[in-house]
């Protein structure tokens, strides 16, 4: 028999409303799975079971009085750069080690007040920026699958701790792909939101601003990612970039594009391809329209084309700490921070320039379709230690060669969402990415779980 905690957040849910069983009963399960398989993965790294057991107590006592939510007595967890009022949120740096923020992130106000669990925080990458999740605070995540393997990054921790059951629905983020990919690695959805769609007021804020690093509901389906959507999603009037969504279906006869290697010659692994083009081509068995075509990039487009923008925030936001303290932070910071000290102005101008071209670039190729297909990941997990790999399809990438099919998507500031679609090399899980035109947020959930039924 399925145990309750494996049967989604809406089943939780509705057992606790309904008292078949207690939010306590719930955290019980998650707390025994954390204490028998976190030490090999690390995924979670501020796990509290008091704390807990009594929000669970807490809300079983107010259940009582007639409190109902929408993920009521439902365990999450919370990514390691995400603010939670009296927690250790260290930004997976040395730098924030001993950091209590002052107040909850708003998407964590909203898990609160719906009823869910704080279960604890999950693994980061130093300040969430690069692909392998691992720091000098917690050390390195990994696989569920395969503990010598990385769930990616930078919500790897979420992801694996998800893949592991220990919670229906994390909350991670993404600014490049950081919930996409984890999820596609560790086989389960990661949701990248419309910019502006959950606000995020408070907290370390990304390198290079609000928009484009957004808060990412995670889950193990896509309904578990909806239901954590919709909680957490919504204006909120001290933040000036948030935005309402559009309430509108998903179309009836979608147009849908199907785009391989993005139009732009990524190296994908033949594994990975071959389990992507095997889901299209069940789900066009299914009935779906889909033809090949690319976005018209920006000439000399790449998944690096925004990185002077990333150095040169490090640089301000962090060099004056390194300067006191070259061993405050590990390699890949501490070189961004190197890089930005002498990167043009000119050259950040460029890629702020370059990121609006996507964006109109994007907004024009989604007047002829509603939704675009694209693997989420050029490969499957790689050792735990590798920081990334350094060949793909028999071709040498750099570090951000696994990473090509989501950046350009955060730099057009739409959604885009990561599916399992199959498996690779070894059985391990393959994403398909589905991207939809900004503010179709709710369209491309109803897809994705059309996607997901299909591919079942």
């Amino acid at each position: 028999m399925t145990e309750l905690l494996d049967q989604g957040a809406a089943a939780i849910a509705a057992a606790v409303r309904t008292g078949k069983t207690r939010a306590r009963d719930v955290a019980e399960m998650a707390i025994a799975r954390v204490e028998a398989r976190n030490g090999q993965l690390t995924a979670i790294v501020d796990f509290d079971p008091a704390e807990a057991r009594a929000s669970a107590d807490a809300v079983d006592a107010r259940r009582k009085q007639g409190f109902d939510g929408a993920i009521l007595g439902v365990p999450y967890t919370v990514k390691d750069t995400t603010w939670v009022q009296g927690r250790t949120v260290t930004n997976g740096s040395l730098l924030y080690k001993d950091f209590k923020p002052p107040r909850d992130a708003v998407a964590v106000e909203r898990l609160k007040a719906a009823g869910g669990i704080f279960l604890g925080m999950t693994n980061t990458p130093e300040m969430a920026a690069k692909g392998h999740t691992e720091n000098k605070v917690y050390g390195p995540s990994r696989h569920p699958m395969n503990p010598a393997l990385t769930p990616g990054g930078s919500s790897g921790g979420a992801a694996a701790a998800l893949a592991a059951g220990f919670s229906p629905i994390a909350l991670g983020t993404d600014g490049g792909g950081s919930g996409r990919r984890p999820a596609s690695h560790c086989g389960v959805v990661g949701l990248k939101t419309s910019a502006g769609a959950i606000p995020s007021p408070f907290g370390f804020g990304g390198a290079y601003g609000p928009l484009y690093g957004v808060t990412a509901p995670m889950g193990r389906t896509v309904a578990d990612s909806k239901v954590a959507f919709e909680v957490m999603a919504g204006p909120d009037r001290r933040d000036p970039h948030s935005v309402a969504l559009l309430d509108i279906p998903p179309p009836a006869s979608p147009r849908v594009a199907v785009s391989p290697r993005l139009g732009l010659g990524v190296a994908v692994d033949p594994d990975v391809m071959a389990a992507f083009e095997a889901a299209v081509a069940r789900l066009r068995a299914a009935g779906w329209r889909i033809e090949e075509a690319d976005v018209a990039w920006p000439e000399e487009t790449s998944e690096t084309a925004f990185a002077a923008v990333n150095s040169s925030a490090s640089a301000l936001l962090y060099g004056r700490h390194q300067a006191a303290d070259g061993e405050l932070f590990g390699d890949n910071i501490s070189g961004l921070i190197e890089r930005g000290r002498s990167v043009p102005g000119t050259d950040v101008v460029a890629a702020f320039r370059f990121a609006d071209a996507c964006a109109r670039s994007v907004a024009q190729f989604f007047t002829e379709y509603d939704y675009l297909l694209t693997p989420t990941t050029t490969c499957v997990s790689w050792p735990v230690e590798q920081v990334y790999p350094k060949v793909i399809e028999n071709r040498e990438v750099g570090p951000r060669g696994h990473a090509a099919f989501t950046p350009l998507f955060n730099l057009a500031l739409v959604p885009g969402i990561s599916i399992p679609c199959g498996t690779g090399r070894d059985g391990l899980p393959v994403g398909m990415q589905i991207v939809a035109p900004r503010l179709h947020d709710r369209p491309l959930l109803a897809m994705a779980q059309r996607a997901e039924m299909a591919l079942a």
